[in-house]
């Protein structure tokens, strides 16, 4: 696997959950910050790690795989840094997930935590909003504050 690929499988991802956010919420103002991807093998997590080491670097190691800072990737809503490499879980069967930024969080909140679909999930630095379809094969997540915050990247 090679970097590009990395890429690639990134946009996907992005697009996917776009849809899905799309699919959700009136919500037309938003942009990525952030990108992960699922691993589905240990093999390919292992490729994957691999192809992103010598563009970026960690710029935070989670239980789950590393967050890795990098050039920034352009998608049709907007650009990100942060793009991580989940390890192979069963609990996580889709490809990944897009981190999105609203204009208000605190106003989407309101308006989509109760609806079908949406839960929050906090955590020490952070709360998200998780939106899980099973008609798609990605998530998609609004953190406050983003990741580039909480790690004081820029």
């Amino acid at each position: 696997m090679t970097f590009n690929e990395l890429k690639d499988l990134s946009l996907v991802i992005v697009a996917e959950a776009y849809k899905l956010h799309l699919a959700h919420t009136s919500e037309r103002e938003v942009s990525v910050n952030y990108v992960c991807i699922f691993t589905q093998s240990l093999t390919e997590y292992n490729d994957m790690v691999t192809a992103i080491q010598n563009v970026g670097y960690v710029a935070d190691n989670t239980a789950t795989g590393p967050v890795f800072y990098i050039d920034s990737v352009l998608t049709d809503v907007g650009a990100f840094r942060l793009l991580k490499i989940r390890r192979c879980d069963a609990k996580r069967p889709e490809r990944g997930d897009a981190d999105f930024t609203v204009i208000n969080y605190n106003n989407f909140k309101k308006t989509y935590l109760d609806k079908s679909g949406f839960s929050l999930i906090k955590r020490p630095q952070m709360e998200m909003i998780e939106l899980i379809d099973p008609a798609f094969n990605v998530l998609a997540y609004y953190s406050h504050p983003t990741l580039m915050e909480v790690l004081k990247l820029k």
